[in-house]
């Protein structure tokens, strides 16, 4: 069955309909219940979200979350070098634009300054590629409990009046 026809059938019964005659359904039935159309409502957003999942994925390139092996690496550097264009290089390795920005520069064939994509993690690359020190990367271990300086600051003054009580009950 795809997805298209078990929308259809979802749908008719969450009306109250019978999805094969089009017969409004018996009073009564469990089909009627709260929790049964909650659960149907559920399984009908199941679907839809992965059927715009699977619309977004196919237009991708076709290696997206494929790892890098060798060989593909191997061109990538004979295709920089013989100065062919990103876009290009990422056309045919099948490959976004960040995928093959990010891999020149792991394979340090670019600084993070001549990225044109945004690095998703903020600006850490390009601020140590600069020398500049963030504020995450100059954190300082905290040797009494072995967790990065900010993160203890943050747990220290983190407030616990919204946890419920059962698991409240150890923090005081």
């Amino acid at each position: 069955m795809n997805a298209q026809r078990a929308r259809q059938i979802l749908q008719a019964l969450i009306q109250g309909v019978d999805p094969f005659n089009g017969e409004e359904l018996a009073a009564g039935t469990v089909l009627q219940q709260a929790d049964v159309l909650r659960a149907m409502l559920a399984a009908l957003a199941a679907l839809e979200r992965g059927t715009a999942r699977s619309a977004r994925r196919a237009q991708m390139p076709s290696n997206v979350g494929r790892p890098w092996t060798q060989e593909e690496e191997m061109a990538l550097i004979n295709e920089m070098q013989s100065h062919m264009a990103i876009d290009e290089m990422a056309a045919r390795h099948g490959r976004t634009l960040r995928a093959i920005e990010v891999r020149l520069e792991k394979l340090g064939l670019i600084a993070a300054e001549q990225r044109v994509t945004r690095n998703r993690y903020g600006n850490l690359a390009s601020e140590a590629a600069r020398g500049a020190p963030s504020a995450s990367l100059q954190a300082a271990d905290d040797p009494a409990r072995g967790v990065p300086a900010a993160l203890s600051r943050s747990i220290q003054t983190t407030s616990v009046t919204n946890v419920p009580s059962a698991f409240n009950s150890n923090v005081r």
